[in-house]
């Protein structure tokens, strides 16, 4: 609904002598009572005889109401009407009975301008058209205002009536000369024939002009046939230009349709490219909180096995002596065994090996003696330090258990008896 469509609906309304006053605002909301009304009024003016039914209380009389007018506007008038509009009987309904005051209203002016007189009103309504007024309005000013100069023109003269009683009955009785009255004659005489002439000159001079416009017109007849020919003949010629300008328009199609492919393209791609972002950005997104939850979790597991360590440490230290101290379980490992060692009283830890040669020397033999010693010796103070080391980290991790023995080293002295035998 615009305001332009309202404001003619009721200007027609009126000028078709419709008895209600019509608001623009009886249409901002539904108004059925207001448009069954005025749709009983236009199809009593488009044809008095027609009975149509104005029960409109419940839904079905309504809709029945408006498929009568809706079908009696179609055959009798050949107007269609949208029901469902009419039926909402608001801005959009005054659309629809607009076409059938259209109507109405432009029979009504035809028939003003045939016949040339007023519509005639209606003697039981009232109708009051302000532009058909308008005319009357001046005339009636300007003869008032005649009126009222007149009288005052016709007040100054009675106003010297004495005076000119006087002279009027002086000049009625002085006896009148003829010589005068000739004089005057033959001067009003020739004022007329002067008149007269004046005219005929006048008359002559309308017959030149006349003529002379008849040969002005006769020569623009002329040239308009000449150019109305000239433009025929231009019509009828294809320009030069003309096949060169068709095949540019057929360029500038086929380009245009590019345009639109590729523009077409690229909002679709440039839209695919926001998705793809999104969907990275919300990857990103849970990726990161993936990774939140991840380390919180690795803290709260590190924390709980904080405190799990630190309540397996109360508990070690809980524990009774009578179940033996390190020192005990110290005492009760087994001893190393020494395969292949003879250890002599007077040194602990000495061996002495011999060979099948019969040349050589005590000092010889002294010397394997002792490097075996040392080499004993050095095994010996190294496996005390591993021992040590091995006691340290069980008494740092609290964990009492015996220290597995150490095995055996053997290889050494073998190949040295090898080596003996070979001498053989």
């Amino acid at each position: 609904m615009s305001f332009r469509d309202l404001r003619n609906f009721t200007e027609m309304m009126r000028a078709l002598g419709y008895p209600r006053l019509i608001s623009m605002e009886n249409f901002r909301s539904p108004n059925f009572t207001l448009v069954a009304e005025i749709l009983i009024w236009l199809v009593k003016r488009y044809e008095p005889q027609m009975d149509i039914p104005s029960d409109v209380d419940s839904e079905s009389d309504r809709v029945f109401f408006i498929k009568a007018v809706a079908q009696f506007m179609a055959t009798k008038a050949h107007i269609k009407l949208n029901t469902k509009r009419l039926y909402q009987a608001d801005g959009y309904a005054v659309k629809e009975m607009l076409k059938i005051t259209s109507v109405l209203y432009s029979a009504m002016k035809t028939k003003e301008m045939a016949s040339g007189d007023k519509v005639e009103e209606d003697s039981s309504k009232f109708k009051f058209d302000l532009g058909s007024k308008i005319a009357e309005l001046k005339a009636a000013r300007q003869l008032a205002s005649e009126i009222t100069s007149k009288g005052a023109t016709l007040y100054d003269l009675l106003g010297k009536e004495v005076d000119l009683r006087e002279m009027r009955t002086a000049a009625i009785a002085r006896p009148l000369e003829i010589n005068e009255t000739e004089k005057a004659l033959r001067a009003a005489i020739k004022d007329v024939l002067e008149n007269v002439q004046r005219t005929n000159d006048m008359l002559n001079n309308v017959s030149l002009d006349e003529s002379s416009l008849e040969a002005k017109i006769e020569k623009k007849k002329q040239e308009l046939e000449r150019n109305q020919k000239r433009l025929q003949t231009l019509q009828s010629v294809r320009p030069a230009f003309m096949d060169e300008y068709e095949k540019i328009e057929e360029d500038l199609q086929r380009q245009y349709e590019i345009y639109v492919e590729k523009f077409r393209n690229l909002s679709f791609l440039e839209q695919q490219l926001e998705d793809y972002h999104r969907l990275e950005q919300e990857r990103f997104e849970e990726a990161e909180n993936s990774l939140r939850m991840m380390q919180h979790k690795l803290r709260e597991e590190e924390k709980s096995l904080v405190k799990n360590g630190v309540k397996d440490e109360d508990s070690d230290m809980d524990i009774p002596e009578d179940e033996g101290s390190d020192s005990d379980i110290e005492e009760h490992r087994p001893s190393k065994p020494r395969p292949g060692r003879n250890p002599m009283p007077g040194r602990a830890g000495a061996r002495f090996v011999g060979t099948m040669h019969g040349g050589d020397s005590e000092e010889e033999d002294s010397e394997d003696s002792e490097i075996d010693v040392d080499e004993d010796d050095e095994d010996e103070d190294g496996e005390e330090e591993e021992n040590e080391d091995l006691e340290d980290d069980n008494d740092s991790l609290e964990v009492p258990a015996p220290k597995p023995s150490r095995p055996p080293r053997a290889g050494h002295r073998p190949e040295l008896l090898e080596e003996s035998d070979n001498d053989f």
